[in-house]
């Protein structure tokens, strides 16, 4: 990978082409878009016309080789993709379909094979996945485990990260676990590289939706012409940062896709009884009866208002089916597709030229745009400083950099003695940080970032350490953690470590250990050169 020419990429089960936009914004080049659903490429065509090859195809028959031949080349600076959610969500829990003993199967859990038969043909510098918190836990977390474990063997070192979508300007309740693989040779990517921007001054529903013209249920026309009067005062309230800097409102001359769904009488009764920011559960703890006749201990969040000044609710495929749980903040109605769009941060000229269900389902499987753009900046970021780091060596770059497999024998064999919570909460920090060092030193696949759960429920063979240590110590080091590769013996270690960083007393560049990590792959090819 060299940063000469343009940074390239594929997006793979692209949906509407959330991520595309966002990595477009970012100054990416996508070469081509894969998916299976028809709406959704056909939303994503008429989005990018500039990206040569979006493609309706079923990533279990559509090997990568053909996609090679189809864009001219096999090589490519990343891909991307969010394989189905619906597989590991949270929300599915309450009938047990993805959780417990009632577990049921779903095929859309395997496709992560397929993205990384995609990362394996195209050997990418960077892949990211995206997908919902619930992968580290469906079944005992043994996806989230075989997921980072296939992507090491392949010769990545994986980043976890979970991310609020708020904090980078959507307005919404949002919230992605992202796996992020950086090719092994390469730096570890830093999670302050992905900076929130909006982390004390969010945007509301209010401000994402307010200057949009009033419907009832069942209304609206498209095309539709905006209300400039409407704009105004909106603007007087919440400012242009959103509407001009987000929406890209003055490009646009008429709006889309501002069709409000019908609705029952009795489905509008019950929403009058509501009040703004209260779910059905709330409005019958103050003595509300409503009309539906469900059973009141489940689903009593039946029916939500949004409120104007507060985050939406996480926009969901669900939309597509009633959209009961996204009732306007002041309006007798649901979301129209417009307004689910804007609290996902897609542009107003962005359009969505299928059947109004079809416009719901893909924009709530997208990622917003936002969070892609804020991800595309910071990999640019992170691969401009990557290209500029030397050639691996084992050379000491600073004081903590052991100066031979010895040494850090020696810092890590001490650090193991004290890795108990008690005695590393009393290490003072030199030994700690020349130990700490030692880690990555010997072991560079492993990332600070990737904190196995409090109690591993998947375990495997560790990576052999690649140079001559003490039995004892390499015994200790044995078993690991299969999500992150983590030996078991160090993750007292490790959340100490983050204990440490996060309180300033490990400064970033020590968390990191960029030289150690260098130094330890240096080590790691004169070994497999010998």
């Amino acid at each position: 990978m060299t940063m000469q020419g343009e940074l390239t990429g594929i997006d793979l089960f692209c949906g509407c082409g959330g991520f595309t936009l966002g990595l477009k914004q970012a100054g990416w080049t996508t070469l081509a878009a894969v998916d299976c659903a028809p709406a959704a490429i056909a939303v994503f065509r008429a989005n990018f016309p500039e990206i040569p090859h979006v493609l309706e195809r079923d990533l279990t028959g559509f090997p990568p080789k053909e996609l090679a031949a189809l864009i001219g080349r096999d090589r490519v600076d990343l891909v991307v993709g969010g394989p189905p959610c619906q597989g590991f969500s949270n929300v599915r829990r309450r009938d047990g379909s993805n959780h417990g003993q009632r577990l049921v199967p779903d095929e859309r859990r395997g496709l992560y094979r397929e993205f990384l038969a995609y990362v394996a043909f195209f050997h990418p510098s960077v892949f990211v996945m995206e997908n919902v918190p619930g992968i580290r836990s469906a079944e005992g977390g043994r996806y989230f485990a075989a997921i980072q474990a296939g992507a090491r063997a392949m010769g990545y070192r994986v980043h976890g990260q979970t991310v609020r979508a708020a904090q980078f300007g959507v307005p919404q309740k949002r919230i992605r676990q992202l796996l992020i693989g950086t090719r092994v040779q390469l730096p570890m990517f830093c999670s302050a590289l992905l900076r929130a921007t909006h982390a004390h001054n969010p945007v509301t529903l209010g401000e994402a939706i307010g200057d949009l013209p009033p419907l009832d249920a069942g209304a609206g026309a498209d095309p539709t012409p905006y209300d400039f009067d409407l704009r105004r005062k909106h603007i007087e309230r919440y400012g242009k940062r959103f509407l001009y800097g987000v929406l890209k409102v003055a490009n646009v001359r008429a709006l889309t896709a501002h069709r409000a769904r019908p609705h029952s009488e009795r489905d509008l009764r019950d929403f009058k009884r509501l009040r703004e920011g209260e779910n059905s559960k709330q409005a019958m703890l103050r003595g509300v009866q409503f009309e539906f006749p469900y059973d009141k201990h489940c689903f009593r969040d039946r029916y939500t208002r949004q409120s104007r000044d507060g985050l939406c609710s996480t926009i969901v495929a669900h939309l597509a089916k009633d959209g009961l749980m996204f009732i306007h903040p002041t309006q007798l109605r649901t979301l129209t597709p417009r307004e689910a769009a804007r609290a996902q941060t897609f542009p107003d000229w962005f359009v969505f030229p299928v059947e109004r269900t079809h416009q719901y389902r893909v924009i709530g499987n997208a990622v917003p745009p936002l969070v892609a753009k804020a991800i595309g900046e910071a990999l640019q970021c992170y691969l401009a400083k990557a290209v500029g780091v030397p050639k691996p060596c084992t050379g000491r770059a600073n004081r903590y950099v052991p100066a031979s497999p010895q040494e850090a024998g020696v810092h890590l064999g001490l650090l193991l003695e004290h890795s108990n919570p008690t005695s590393l909460a009393y290490l003072p920090r030199q030994p700690f940080l020349a130990g700490w060092y030692a880690i990555f030193y010997l072991m560079p696949g492993l990332h600070p970032d990737s904190v196995p759960q409090r109690s591993p429920e998947t375990v495997t063979e560790a990576t052999q350490v690649p140079c001559d240590l003490p039995d004892s110590l390499c015994e200790s080091l044995r078993v690991a953690d299969a999500a992150t590769g983590w030996p078991i013996a160090l993750i007292p270690v490790l959340r100490n470590a983050k204990r440490r960083y996060h309180s300033g007393d490990v400064k970033e560049q020590d968390f990191y250990c960029v030289e150690a990590q260098q130094a330890g792959l240096g080590l790691l090819a004169d070994t497999v050169a010998g």
